[in-house]
């Protein structure tokens, strides 16, 4: 019985080329090798299982290799290639700094480094997790790594590189290895698969990429795990067995019962995930990602951002169709919410399904606005024709009449059980109509108290007394009903023509001034403008003091008053010795 080699150390990369998703840092290299630029230091940093050691070991086999190939490979033939191969070359020293990371350790590395190779022309040191060294280790070692012997090359690798000093850093080549993508991981898991005779789903493959989070070594020891599991047959279903991975099946019902908004499904569909021992939160959070996914299928461009086998690329794009961009975004957000205070939530199981029973009233409530938004703009049209065809009574009943009929008919919403009331009115804004007349009808101005059939007698030509306290008296009623306040400060408002086209508006005090000046006056004048076809008319305001009827008070003044009404205050300011401010 042949002894079982991991498939992590059995298709490990014995070159460059072989080294699955570093193809930046391997051509820089072998480019180093071909021209002769190399220098006395080189740092391999990022995550784990993504090639940093194998490139180490690949970089000091071709160093000393006598026969380089054309494309920077070594040849596997010449004396120093055979002896790493068999594992017997002098010239390639490695050092766990994790276990020998103490001073004498490193003081016994630098007495080696004197020592000139046997065969080829350099001494290869790997330093492999270098951040584990003291600091006095590192200090030891700086002297050294700067100026080493001509035919010593230091190789460090690192999973931590903010953890290494920047003296060390300063001296180094810094290579950033990446996490492989989950196509890549793929591609070299088919290749390992063939090599096994094992047959397996290229989304069972794709299960394992995604588990192994960008590295490599934790994919090939999933995938052995899972060869024990199945055999040489791997479906999905073993993989997600195996694995404690929630099928994904179940976000794409959970979003169609939400769309539809069927609570009860939705409600059955996350007991069932937490009746075969999933945990909550990895549903909250795989949903999240599933709305993602959804939400990057919705765009041609943002489409390559989806990481997924071609069928499961099929489903993402069938459900994105009828999935609502606004639906989307607002699952994701109520989503995002629930993850973040799942930990600090008391039932847990209740915090999760009432974010799933908000996303299942997302749609009724989203729907009807957008078939408002739409009507409005349909009307909004038909009355600009309205006002370029010659007006008179009949039709413009005949419009009121469409319109009073559109918004009954968008009463009738779906999933509510009371319809939604819209305010019915026979009178039409000007406020949608002017944003999209075409210039030579901005000029008629039509406020909410004016029927329609007077549209043309709105534009008056002269502008006198009598004129304008009409024109103040429905620019009045059109501003009072914002709020009470403003309705107190107009009714206070004593306004006098001056000079021609001056205005002068009387203000009881100087905060009904500035409320006036900064919310209302451009609005009067844009008004007046409209309603007399006017260029220029200047507004001035006064604050009358003369008409107030406020008296100030001291505080003495008032606790006097109330110290009469109610004796009690005086004792009060007696027991707790209370001063008077």
């Amino acid at each position: 019985m042949e002894n079982f080699i991991v498939s992590a150390r059995k298709y490990r990369p014995a070159t460059f080329d072989m080294v699955v998703g570093q193809d930046s840092i391997t051509n820089t290299l072998k480019s180093a090798i071909k021209n002769n630029h190399l220098t006395q230091s080189y740092l391999f940093c990022g995550p784990r299982g993504v090639g940093k050691t194998t490139c180490a070991r690949i970089f000091a086999k071709t160093i000393n290799c006598s026969n380089l190939k054309e494309n920077g490979e070594a040849c596997d033939k010449c004396e120093s290639c055979i002896s790493f191969n068999t594992l017997r070359s002098f010239n390639i020293h490695e050092l766990d700094a994790a276990s020998n990371n103490k001073v004498d350790d490193i003081r016994s590395l630098t007495d080696q480094v004197r020592i000139p190779p046997q065969v080829g022309k350099y001494s290869i040191y790997i330093i492999d997790e270098v951040h584990m060294l003291s600091s006095s280790a590192f200090n030891a070692f700086l002297k050294t790594l700067e100026e080493p012997p001509s035919h010593a090359i230091f190789i460090l690798a690192t999973t931590e590189k903010h953890k290494i000093i920047p003296t060390i850093l300063s001296r180094c080549q810094i290579f950033d290895f990446r996490r492989i993508r989950i196509e890549e991981i793929v591609q070299r898991l088919m290749y390992v698969a063939k090599n096994e005779n094992v047959t397996a789903e290229e989304e069972a493959l794709h299960i394992i990429a995604q588990k192994a989070d960008g590295a490599l070594r934790d994919a090939l020891s999933i995938f052995d795990q899972i060869v024990s599991f199945s055999g040489k047959t791997i479906h999905y279903k073993d993989v997600i067995d195996n694995l404690n991975v929630l099928d994904f099946e179940y976000y794409f019902d959970t979003v169609d019962k939400a769309l539809e908004g069927n609570v009860s499904s939705v409600m059955l569909i996350f007991n069932e995930v937490l009746e075969k021992g999933f945990d909550g939160h990895n549903f909250v959070a795989g949903l999240n990602s599933h709305l993602r996914d959804l939400l990057v299928s919705k765009d041609e461009i943002t489409i390559r951002l989806l990481e997924a086998t071609p069928l499961i690329k099929q489903k993402y794009l069938k459900q994105a169709v009828k999935s609502p961009v606004d639906f989307l975004f607002k699952a994701l957000e109520i989503g995002s919410e629930c993850d973040l205070a799942y930990k600090n939530s008391k039932n847990q199981r209740l915090h999760v399904e009432l974010s799933l029973i908000k996303m299942c009233i997302i749609v009724p409530e989203t729907e009807p606005a957008v078939e408002k938004k739409k009507s409005d703009t349909v009307l909004v049209n038909e009355r600009v024709m309205q006002l370029k065809a010659p007006l008179n009574s009949e039709s413009v009943n005949q419009t009121i009449e469409i319109h009073e009929n559109k918004i009954s008919h968008h009463q009738l919403i779906p999933h509510k059980p009371e319809p939604v009331k819209e305010k019915e009115s026979k009178t039409v804004s000007i406020k949608n109509i002017i944003a999209e007349e075409p210039e030579q009808y901005k000029k008629s101005e039509i406020s909410k108290q004016i029927p329609v059939e007077n549209i043309r007698d709105t534009i008056e030509s002269q502008f006198n007394d009598a004129s304008f306290l009409a024109a103040w008296k429905d620019f009045s009623s059109e501003v009072v009903p914002d709020s009470p306040r403003v309705a107190s400060m107009f009714k206070s408002i004593k306004p006098e023509l001056q000079n021609g086209d001056a205005v002068l508006l009387h203000l009881s005090n100087a905060a009904q001034k500035d409320m006036f000046t900064q919310n209302y006056k451009q609005k009067l004048i844009n008004f007046l403008e409209r309603r007399f076809d006017s260029k220029k008319i200047d507004i001035d305001t006064i604050v009358d003091l003369s008409e107030t009827n406020e008296i100030l008070y001291s505080d003495e003044q008032k606790y006097n008053y109330l110290a009469g009404k109610y004796p009690i205050i005086k004792d009060m300011k007696r027991s707790f010795n209370l001063d008077i401010e």
